[in-house]
């Protein structure tokens, strides 16, 4: 594809970098915008797909990268691109559907993991599950798309994340595995793909298991 029909396309299916460097006047949550380049450079090691630029499997992957870093880092869903904010909805699992505005106050971990043993949304507010994250995984929880299952306007797909468990999670010391989650969602776009509504399905507890495997610093001190 080339670079003068690229810049044609919407800006929420292009690079992330890119929709970060096209906004302005953003509330940032941290007051300036994020930096991806050492999420890039891991990306470019670690992922398992290569996908070409231009077709729907790029335009997909983009398009929830944006939407993630949105959620992450913009204070106000009325300045998220990637979405139609007034209709937006996500659930996980079959759960309870939230707004946008519900993924901004409380934070995309709180919203996909709820209560468990492991792990209690509801003990833990938007900046302490990101602590509680980003220090279990210093170097990132990548994120990429494996494939496509149907195309718009109910985009089917399905996706990895992952990362090296190389920090404390919690009370539990960090193993140095890789620790990925495989999940399928399905969103649901308009004709402009901008997101109306994100439905995610995965294995949760698989996932905190994996991070509740290392030994409690109280316990042994070897992993």
């Amino acid at each position: 594809m080339s670079s003068e029909s690229s810049t044609s396309q919407p800006i929420w299916i292009q690079d992330r970098d890119t929709v970060i460097a096209h906004d302005s006047n953003v509330e940032w949550r941290y007051q300036e915008p994020p930096d991806y380049s050492r999420t890039n450079q891991y990306l470019k090691q670690q992922s398992k797909s290569n996908h070409i630029e231009g077709s729907l499997e790029a335009i997909v992957q983009n398009l929830v990268r944006a939407f993630e870093m949105e959620a992450s880092f913009k204070t106000n869903p009325q300045q998220w691109v990637s979405i139609v904010a007034d209709k937006f909805r996500m659930t996980t699992n079959g759960g309870s559907a939230y707004t946008a505005q519900d993924v901004a106050d409380a934070g995309t971990y709180n919203l996909f993991l709820g209560d468990s043993e492991q792990y209690k949304a509801s003990e833990e507010d938007f900046e302490s599950s990101a602590h509680l994250f980003h220090n279990a995984f210093p170097n990132g929880f990548l994120w990429e798309l494996i494939e496509v299952l149907a195309g718009p306007p109910n985009v089917t797909f399905k996706w990895r994340h992952w990362g090296t468990f190389s920090g404390s999670y919690k009370e539990h010391a960090p193993t140095g595995e890789t620790v990925e989650i495989v999940g399928m969602s399905v969103a649901r776009v308009n004709d402009d793909l901008k997101i109306l509504s994100l439905e995610h399905f995965f294995d949760s507890g698989s996932f905190l298991n994996k991070l509740a495997t290392g030994c409690p610093f109280h316990g042994q001190n070897n992993s």
